[in-house]
């Protein structure tokens, strides 16, 4: 019986985090809504430098970067996350991205958060673009706040940020984030 209701459960949420992805497109489809995720991102990485003044060293220093301004994330047992975010390259934006995020375990709860994807070269980037970048069993993030730029960890060229918005998440799980990118 408790499998059962643990297969119906996490079935349920593949089916949510599929849901979320498929009726998404990767670039907003108004000018006005890309307008918007435009400038949620520039105030996602004003609200981050002045947080911790060392990650705007690290976005200044880097080849290029995604800012996701908001990544809704929710899970009861099995979870999911969705976000759409704006690549720059040498600061200049240049393209669009999504997240989703699937995870199986011990979670519960809802949150909101700010993630930041930082390449330190142009075949991290590359990656990226092609769709072929996603991250395993949780990749470790940083959480930002003072100080957390100038401890930046890089995997294959690659470090994760994050900033906290609101929502309490207990988790305790395994999954992954994947990306689509879309031109501008």
């Amino acid at each position: 019986m408790v499998l059962t209701a643990f297969r119906a459960v996490c079935l349920a949420a593949s089916l949510l985090c599929i849901g979320m992805g498929a009726s998404c497109t990767t670039a907003p489809r108004t000018s006005d809504e890309r307008a918007d995720l435009q400038a949620q991102a520039a105030a996602a990485v004003a609200r981050a430098r002045q947080v911790d003044p060392s990650l705007g060293a690290v976005l200044d220093n880097a080849h290029s970067y995604a800012v996701f301004p908001t990544v809704g994330k929710a899970a009861f047992v099995a979870g999911g996350a969705y976000g759409k975010g704006v690549v720059y390259e040498h600061g200049v934006m240049t393209g669009y991205c999504d997240l989703t995020q699937a995870s199986i375990g011990l979670a519960l709860g809802g949150q909101a958060y700010t993630e930041f994807i930082v390449f330190r070269t142009p075949e991290a980037l590359q990656r990226f673009k092609s769709n072929t970048l996603a991250f395993d069993a949780q990749a470790t993030a940083v959480a930002v706040r003072a100080g957390a730029g100038a401890n930046a960890r890089y995997e294959n060229d690659v470090a994760v940020f994050t900033l906290n918005e609101a929502g309490l998440m207990g988790e305790a799980s395994v999954g992954g984030q994947k990306f689509t990118y879309q031109p501008r």
